[in-house]
């Protein structure tokens, strides 16, 4: 398995049982796929450097966890199609393998 570090943000109107969805949809995916979450860090809400869909506040998530290289793609996919997502980017982390 490899390292992956997963940041994302959602608007911070959003209810907290909407944000929670989100993180278990995420957890359960990178679970299914026989993966492991090492950290879950909220930073909260930041404001962005530029408007992104009409926002200039984002409540930020960092999620640190390992995984098949092939199960990204899904967790990806997932991400996308969520419309509470605002943005999200997964970087793969080598110094932590």
């Amino acid at each position: 398995m490899k390292a992956y570090e997963l940041l994302f943000f959602v608007a911070p109107t959003i209810e907290d049982d909407a944000r929670a969805n989100v993180l278990g949809r995420i957890e359960a995916t990178i679970n299914e796929a026989k993966g492991q979450i090492d950290n879950v860090d909220e930073w909260g809400k930041r404001k962005l450097a530029y408007e992104v869909n009409g926002l200039t506040d984002a409540d930020y998530t960092l999620i640190d966890f390992h995984a098949n290289p092939d199960s990204i793609a899904e967790l990806d996919r997932i991400l996308r199609i969520n419309d509470v997502v605002e943005r999200h980017m997964i970087v793969a982390r080598a110094d932590r393998d």
